[in-house]
């Protein structure tokens, strides 16, 4: 009986390392689309934002 116990255990074990990476996988492929997203959806153009000399607050040129 113990072997069968341990082998049920490995085989258990093996299962939950497969759903934590198949997981893994998942979760960062969906967050490196949500990346590349936002990034396309970035202005083409970044300002330059200067100081204006009365009231001192920075503002895009």
């Amino acid at each position: 009986m113990p072997p069968f116990v341990a082998f049920a255990g490995v085989l258990g074990s093996l299962a939950v390392v497969r759903w934590a990476y198949k997981t893994a996988v998942r979760i960062n492929q969906e967050l490196e689309e949500a990346r590349l997203a936002r990034m396309a959806e970035a202005p083409g153009e970044i300002k330059t934002l200067r100081r204006d000399p009365v009231t001192g607050a920075y503002r895009p040129v």
